[in-house]
């Protein structure tokens, strides 16, 4: 889906990295996008939990995967976004396994980054583009931060985002979500939809 009233020639991509529909994840995307339609910002959207693919990268890079449709249609909406913006819940130190299934498939050699005959590190080819993430928890900020060191963030933001090229990557750190009251929730949906008017 595309907002075809631009007033700004920022093109954004907005991604849903939760399974679950109904989860907070979902309703914080759509508080971004809810402040991309009152900007009238050009914007996609990927909902991984819809896309018909297998996360399972079997033969890793020794052998090249067939890219399903769906895959290959997410990749073209990487390549024309400037601006992408992720939501997602942290598991277990990490992020969902569709999501994880998904990285895995599309962030190929060839497509997001290029090895070089002599070089230790890849030509980054996603160099110009922007990146949020906005993360769920329920480990509070602080504990994640000293003693986990971030392994989520870490992880996603510096191991694959800005790998890749995609920088700066700012980060939205929501927790703690369980047994959170609704005042709380209901402020980081308004503070998601101003993200999005700011396109940003």
């Amino acid at each position: 889906m595309k907002n075809s009233n631009q007033s700004t020639n920022k093109n954004v991509l907005v991604i849903y990295g939760h399974p679950d529909t109904e989860s907070y994840n979902e309703a914080l995307a759509k508080a971004y996008i809810k402040g991309l339609d009152s900007a009238h910002a050009s914007f996609e959207q990927i909902k991984i939990h819809e896309l018909n693919f297998n996360p399972n990268l079997k033969y890793g890079y020794r052998l090249i995967s067939e890219l399903e449709p769906d895959l290959l249609e997410s990749i073209e909406k990487f390549k024309s976004a400037d601006h992408i913006v992720w939501f997602f819940p942290m598991w277990w130190y990490g992020y969902p396994a569709l999501m994880k299934g998904f990285v895995d498939r599309i962030f190929l050699p060839g497509s997001f980054f290029k090895y070089q005959k002599g070089k230790s590190f890849p030509d980054k080819l996603l160099k110009g583009k922007t990146g949020r993430i906005v993360i769920t928890a329920d480990t509070v900020r602080w504990y994640d931060r000293w003693f986990m060191k971030s392994p989520a963030i870490q992880q996603f933001k510096k191991g694959t985002l800005q790998f890749v090229g995609i920088d700066p990557v700012k980060v939205n750190y929501i927790a703690p979500i369980k047994d959170s009251a609704p005042g709380f929730r209901k402020k980081w949906l308004k503070k998601i939809e101003l993200l999005g008017q700011k396109v940003a």
